[in-house]
């Protein structure tokens, strides 16, 4: 058609069933319905966008009649786009073990009763439980004859339990997300684990602040991975002037025993068959036994920035596509578990992570542990609360100097430019020389 270079479409239908549980009460209960489409269209410069509630394919004049008024708002655009030529195709989805689709919500309600029912131990002031299931069956099709089509389900829990002694209170908390799989059974005692560390941090202290070695865990050494190098590689930002790694391909920024990755294609929480874009996906080597191998490319990237492929386009249904990270992780070492602590000598280990700051462009960041443990002489002593990590992103990078081989996935979701969409990321434990820990007690 005149003055359209490329169209896709993308149409997105399923369900979403949701329970919340808060100290027993049932809050709210119920399943909803998604039917959404986004209808691009890539005229002499830059992108007209549609986005269709309740979409049917139209045939013929009437869907030309869609793309002349896609190519209408294209036409209103400035910012000139070529889009990198890439392959498509799909990748199998994993088989569904059990579909939740088949369990009815007054089971799905009594399973996550029975977790929360697991956390309310002698100490605990309060809990809750939530449950979230979403599954989609997604729809793709573009102007060069690509179709493309996938079902795929994706759910999840946590519990969270509060305990409190003389005003003190401390939060335990546990979630465990999974794809083609209804993951509630069986799950009870994850409330118990919740509501035991609750109460073991109402007897920790907070640790001292300051410069020491430590080691992470593999879930906060999965955060950094994700927040410190993921989301600085993402083509978009280097694009945009807003990544410390712009202009590092190919330099050394970190110790040889760091390899970051992320990966589409495998069967953990951010798995995509092919991307938003209907490219191929597959693994990216961010760093490579510390050098900088590439991005995290969508084609329009690819095109402007280069180094690497395309496959990391991921958008929510209804939304346009942005380059997103999938299932990042720092790949395993050689070393055991107990050669980092003893290499730490005097330090601490981080576990768990509730959250935190980073600023891609500045490289820098602070994270929360969720807790830790003092190591004293190479060995593991008394729990730590109120404890976080900060630094450098390029300093810390260089700072790993051992990596463990029990490397572990977390799942979660990743908020940017107003859309959140299901990752996972992890690590093995790793070392680090003379991190900057924060804590506000005293030895």
């Amino acid at each position: 058609m005149e003055g359209i270079r490329y169209f896709d479409v993308r149409h997105v239908t399923g369900t979403v069933t949701h329970i919340d549980i808060d100290n027993t009460r049932v809050e709210s209960a119920g399943t909803s319905f998604v039917d959404r489409a986004i209808i691009r269209i890539l005229g002499q410069k830059g992108w007209g966008i549609l986005a269709i509630d309740s979409y049917t394919r139209p045939n013929g004049r009437s869907f030309e009649e869609l793309l002349k008024r896609g190519g209408s708002l294209a036409s209103l655009t400035s910012q000139e786009v070529t889009l990198a030529d890439v392959p498509g195709g799909i990748i199998p989805v994993p088989a569904l073990r059990e579909d939740p689709g088949d369990v009815h919500l007054e089971e799905k309600q009594e399973l996550l009763s029975g977790i929360e029912k697991g956390a309310r131990i002698d100490g605990i002031k309060s809990t809750r439980a939530s449950y979230i299931e979403r599954t989609e069956t997604v729809r793709f099709e573009n102007s060069s004859g690509e179709e493309y089509s996938y079902s795929l389900c994706r759910s999840g829990f946590s519990i969270m339990a509060i305990a409190e002694r003389e005003g003190d209170m401390q939060m335990g908390y546990v979630r465990k997300h999974a794809i083609q799989d209804f993951n509630l059974r069986h799950r009870q005692e994850c409330g118990n684990v919740a509501a035991t560390r609750a109460i073991a941090l109402l007897d920790a202290r907070a640790p001292r602040g300051g410069a020491m070695n430590a080691v992470l865990d593999p879930e906060l050494a999965g955060v950094f991975a994700h927040e410190a190098v993921g989301h600085a590689s993402e083509a978009d930002l280097v694009q945009e002037g807003g990544s410390v790694l712009e202009g590092t391909i190919g330099r050394q920024i970190a110790s040889p025993s760091v390899t970051i990755v992320d990966d589409p294609s495998l069967p953990e929480f951010g798995f995509e068959p092919l991307d938003a874009e209907g490219s191929r996906v597959g693994r990216t080597e961010i760093i490579r036994k510390g050098r900088v191998q590439a991005f995290l490319h969508n084609r329009e990237t690819l095109a402007a920035v280069g180094f690497g492929h395309a496959g990391n386009a991921r958008a929510m249904a209804g939304e346009p596509p942005q380059v997103r990270m999938s299932n990042t992780f720092i790949e395993n070492g050689d070393s055991m578990v107990d050669e980092l602590v003893s290499e730490c000598r005097s330090g601490i280990l981080l576990k768990g992570s509730r959250g935190g700051q980073v600023d891609p462009g500045r490289g820098i960041f602070q994270f929360n542990a969720e807790y830790g443990y003092l190591i004293e002489r190479g060995e593991v002593g008394e729990m730590v609360r109120d404890v976080s990590l900060s630094g450098e992103i390029l300093k810390t990078l260089h700072a790993i100097s051992l990596c463990a081989r029990d490397k572990k996935m977390h799942q979660g979701y990743c908020g940017k430019g107003g859309q959140s969409v299901p990752v996972s990321d992890g690590a093995p434990h790793v070392l680090l020389i003379d991190a900057v820990v924060g804590g506000s007690g005293t030895h």
